[in-house]
């Protein structure tokens, strides 16, 4: 099928949505078409112009948002003064529907990829009347068992990635939790200690998930890291804001609450969240959804198969 011919926004700005932080969207594709809102990934990862493709051009208004913290969205979380009591799920829920309104928009379809899934779930089940349809991929679904998962269990895989990532904590804290540990140590006041432990954090990352050549070399820049890392130390270390919940979450417990609303879920077979069970117990819960599962693929969005199918849903809701 592949990809839709790459494409410039016809429209952008940074958005004031409060406590100091300015939002960057853009917009491109047909001003006029079905519209379509792009969450991606880390939490902190920040847009690509590979999420454009994905897209009939002709068929949505596509846009794109950086989410607090990150790409071109000020202040940089980055900085070590950067206030980060105020990126939490319910902020950028919030900045999400200051946007919609914003951009004058009733109705989306809402894409996400890894922590966007989350993030688009819990909107559609929070915000049920501006969601259209959910198109999903590198699911997750914010639970305290997928951080163990990611941050313990895959240990017994990466048995000596894991040896380096456990090292880099305070021998008392290495028992307990690791991404709790690791954001205590980038939210240190000495930037040596910050910048060892968000270099450990992105080591890991890069270990148990295998990624195409463009996330690795993010890593290299030291704003990125740091910023990545503090992002999703900060939600992994506090539960994503998500509320109290079992060991499996909130977003599976209110799966019910999106009957109604279509999506699909495009997850690769060898994505290592998948050990978890909850894409299946999320699809199973989640009545109207439909689950495809892209042989040797992993957790990534532009692997081709993946690719594949992410047009081919984003085609199929633009008939509907």
């Amino acid at each position: 099928m592949g990809l839709y011919p790459q494409i410039e926004p016809y429209e952008h700005g940074l958005l004031d949505v409060g406590d100091g932080n300015r939002v960057h969207w853009e917009t491109c594709g047909n001003p006029h078409g079905k519209p379509a809102l792009v969450l991606h990934g880390g939490p902190g990862s920040g847009c690509t112009p590979y999420f454009r493709r994905l897209f009939d051009p002709e068929a949505y208004r596509i846009v794109l948002l950086d989410q607090r913290g990150c790409g071109r969205s000020t202040p940089r979380a980055s900085a070590y003064e950067t206030d980060m009591s105020v990126n939490t799920t319910a902020h950028l829920l919030a900045d999400l529907e200051l946007l919609r309104r914003h951009l004058g928009i009733g109705r989306w379809l809402v894409w996400g990829v890894s922590w966007g899934s989350v993030l688009g779930l819990r909107y559609a089940q929070t915000h049920p009347d501006a969601v259209s349809e959910l198109v999903l991929t590198g699911v997750t679904t914010g639970s305290d068992s997928e951080v163990a998962l990611l941050t313990r269990g895959l240990g017994r895989i990466f048995p000596e990635a894991f040896e380096r990532f456990v090292a880099g904590v305070p021998a008392a804290e290495r028992g307990g939790d690791l991404a709790a540990a690791y954001h205590r140590l980038i939210e240190s006041p000495d930037p040596e200690v910050r910048a060892r432990a968000a270099r450990a954090w992105t080591d890991w990352e890069t270990a148990i998930v295998p990624a195409p050549p463009r996330s690795v070399e993010r890593f290299e820049d030291p704003g990125f890291r740091m910023g990545f890392a503090r992002t999703v130390t900060h939600y992994w270390g506090n539960g994503h804001f998500l509320g109290e919940g079992d060991e499996d979450g909130v977003v599976l417990r209110d799966a019910p609450l999106l009957k109604g609303i279509p999506g699909t879920l495009v997850q690769g077979s060898l994505d290592l969240g998948n050990l978890s069970g909850i894409v299946w117990r999320l699809h199973h819960a989640w009545p109207g959804s439909e689950l495809v599962v892209v042989d040797e693929a992993g957790h990534d969005a532009g692997a081709p198969g993946v690719a594949d199918a992410l047009v081919a849903a984003t085609d199929k809701y633009a008939r509907r």
